[in-house]
Formats: structure tokens, sequence, C-alpha cells
């Protein structure tokens, strides 16, 4: 690539795509990304209006209705993770590798999955962190022996989601290797779910379970508990708001060498705003 070839807005766009097809937590149907176009730089902050809930009233002919106001509530997101990725190629190894002038783009897509991992663990780490505490699982009812009991444990975080009146049609888990390993052995999961995996191998979704989207993923956060268990979260796609932007990409020539080097700026902040919206179990694995 040259560098008079650089087009920032085409690189930033496609880093972009390529952090929207590997996040897991922060994947669009797992958490809402309605705010993006309002970051602008490192510190924004983006206004989440909720409407409160509408009050039903009972009519009585001859009599006047109630009308009410629209009350509103604001909350806010914070723009508050800034992360960058720099690397240069010399030209002799661009010269030499296979691919010649494609090294570049390779480098800046390898580069986008590394701020994923880094954005995506942090999305995680709040939603361990905001999940109602009623809507918590504990350890030592967690702890799982057969692969009956990985199914089951869906089932029970679809009835605190229940519980707690959270919409059905878009529903997610992000479970472990292990966890989905033990799935893929329950008879339940094996006739439907993994089935349908096929055709939604896509942001790690690997099948679909107990009106769960599955989401396999190396990030899940540690459990709270004593033992050494990961925590399985659920939910729903407005629980958590998420929203990121490639503030700035920039190509040059190394002053002191003779290499081309490329940077990348990488905005982004989360927040739950919908605790129970959210549910998560201290998973143990002890088959």
């Amino acid at each position: 690539m040259a560098i008079s070839a650089f087009i920032p807005e085409v690189w930033a766009a496609e880093l972009l795509v390529a952090l929207e097809k590997s996040h897991v937590y922060a994947a669009p149907g797992v958490v809402n990304r309605d705010y993006e176009g309002d970051i602008s730089s490192f510190g924004d902050t983006v206004h989440i209006v909720s409407l409160a809930e509408p009050t039903v009233g009972t009519y009585t002919k001859h009599t006047d209705i109630t009308i009410e106001d629209v009350d509103d509530s604001d909350q806010t997101l914070l723009i508050n993770q800034s992360k960058y990725f720099a690397f240069e190629v010399d030209d002799v190894e661009k010269r030499q590798a296979k691919s010649g002038g494609k090294i570049l783009s390779e480098q800046a897509r390898k580069a986008a999955y590394k701020l994923r991992d880094v954005a995506d663990q942090y999305v995680a780490g709040l939603m361990a962190a905001g999940v109602d505490a009623g809507n918590l699982i504990a350890e030592a009812d967690a702890t799982l022996t057969t692969p009956a009991a990985a199914y089951d444990l869906l089932v029970d975080l679809g009835v605190l989601l229940d519980d707690s009146d959270v919409p059905e049609e878009s529903r997610w888990v992000a479970v472990t290797p292990a966890f989905y390993g033990m799935l893929k052995k329950d008879d339940r999961f094996v006739a439907t779910g993994d089935a349908q995996a096929a055709m939604t191998r896509v942001n790690g979704i690997v099948g679909e379970a107990a009106g769960f989207s599955i989401r396999k993923t190396n990030n899940a956060p540690d459990g709270p508990g004593a033992g050494a268990g990961k925590l399985i979260i659920a939910g729903y796609s407005g629980a958590v708001t998420y929203a990121e932007q490639i503030n700035k990409t920039e190509a040059t020539r190394k002053e002191k060498g003779f290499a081309d080097i490329v940077k990348g700026l990488h905005l982004y902040g989360s927040k739950v705003v919908r605790p129970t919206g959210l549910a998560a179990a201290d998973v143990v694995i002890n088959p």
C-alpha cells in the first residue's frame, strides 16, 4: 500500500466492520448500539432517554379520562475508553512478503481483532458488575456435573429473565468453550440448537437453546465465588448500551527509516441501563 493511496475513512470503516464481526459481548443484538453516531471524541457524554411506563386506566362512559404527561428519565453513556494501535512495515519486508502491498491491510485486520478482545473484556466486566443481585445464581447452585445440568441452568437463567419481564425475542447467553462442550453432549441441544448452529456461526453464535441465542467466548469473567467459576451471563439487547468509533486512522512515512507507519484510535463506552435485564450464574464445571 502506498501512503498516497491511504484513505482514512475507508480504513476506519473496514476496522469497524472487522470489530463488529468479532465482538461477542459488544455485538449488535447483545447490546444496544443506537448511539454510535453521537461520538466525536474521548470524554463525550451521550444522553440516553428512557420513557416511563404509561398507566392503564378503566374507562367509564360519560366520565373524563386522565391524560398523563410523557415522563422520561435521563441516563448518560460516557465515552471513557481510548485504545490505540500503531505498527510499521519496513519497505524491504513489504517487498519480500508474498502478499505484497496487502501486508498492511492484513496487519490492520489483526489490530482490529486485538481491539475487539480488549473491548469485549471491558463490556463483559461491566455486565458482571451490573447484573441485578437477585438475578445471580451462586456458585453452590451452579456446579455442573452432567450435560443435562448445563442445559437446565440455561432454563433457570431464562426463568430469572421471565420474572424480570425481559422480552423473549432478543435473548442471548455467552458461554465458555467448556460449557458449550457440555451442551453438545445433551440430546436436547443436539436435536435443535446444534443443528441451528450451522446457519448462525457469526459473532461467536454457535446455536440456539432454551430460548437463547448461544454465543461462545473465551472472555467470560471470573465468578464472584471462592472457586474457579466463570460467569455465564445472559440477557437481552436492551439491558446494555455500547458505542464505539474508530476516531482517527493515519498513515505516515517513518522519519528515520524506510517504512510505512499506520496508527489508529479506538474510542468506546458502555453502560448497564437495565440491571434486571441481565442474569448470570457462577459456573464451575466438574464432570
